[in-house]
């Protein structure tokens, strides 16, 4: 079989994600019902790793403020285009990590979703059954910032959500304080990636936690739980169970 053109790859990729995440206005409308516990109108939110903005369209239409960043390219560019004359949206084509500075991205132009910044993590998804015949085929070089930037830039956000392919952590390291509420992707080929967020987040405070499994816009647990507790569920998942986020709530310290 001949290879399909770089260009027709990634203009699939984008047309895969496009259907996936922004072409189902049921999707649209769940995830403006999930997201109305986090943020109202005037509130700040971080969308790290934007994609095509489909967290971008909830909060705007829920009359939040959004900082949206995304470090493809071309991913970037159609934010703009989708965006640009949106109120209180701001776009930014970086990357966020533990520094300022510049990074390697590596894209996945048939399914930008799984770009990263992260080689190893590249590798460990590559191994696994669930993602076959997965490939990194282009190397772009971005501008990294830092989450305290972005805060001592444009304020402290009462939401913030990261979807960065096995670089969470690194974001997290370039947070200093902690935020009412976040959320962070985890796979269960990588468990280790994920409790090593739950380590920072509880270097920065006292959270509580939940899960939303895949793509379901809605939490998994009653009751949000400690970190033991997330632990002991993040350990016993399988790789067949799939994929989610992990929410976090900080728990603000009070004097007695």
């Amino acid at each position: 079989m001949t290879p399909w053109p770089a260009s027709l790859l990634k203009l699939y990729g984008i047309a895969r994600s496009a259907v996936i995440y922004r072409a189902n206005p049921l999707r649209h409308r769940a995830s403006k019902a999930f997201h109305r516990q986090f943020l109202g109108p005037g509130d700040l939110a971080f969308d790290i790793g934007a994609h095509l903005g489909d967290r971008v369209g909830a909060w705007t239409a829920l009359r939040a403020r959004v900082v949206a960043v995304e470090p493809q390219p071309h991913l970037a560019a159609i934010l703009r285009r989708l965006y640009q004359r949106t109120p209180g949206v701001t776009i930014l084509a970086e990357a966020v990590g533990a520094a300022p500075g510049t990074a390697e991205l590596m894209i996945n132009r048939r399914n930008p979703t799984l770009s990263t910044l992260s080689a190893d993590w590249a590798a460990e998804v590559a191994a696994s059954p669930r993602f076959p015949g997965e490939r990194w085929d282009e190397r772009v070089t971005v501008p990294v910032t830092t989450l305290d930037a972005l805060i001592e830039t444009h304020g402290v956000p009462r939401f913030c959500k990261i979807d960065v392919e096995g670089f969470e952590r690194a974001v997290l390291d370039g947070l200093s304080r902690p935020i009412e509420c976040l959320s962070f992707e985890f796979i269960p080929e990588t468990p280790e990636r994920a409790l090593a967020c739950l380590e920072r987040l509880a270097d920065l405070g006292e959270h509580r936690y939940n899960v939303a499994l895949g793509e379901e816009r809605r939490l998994l647990f009653e009751d949000w739980c400690d970190q033991a507790a997330i632990t002991r569920w993040l350990e016993s998942r399988r790789p067949a169970e799939g994929s989610g986020d992990i929410y976090a709530r900080h728990v603000p310290f009070r004097s007695s």
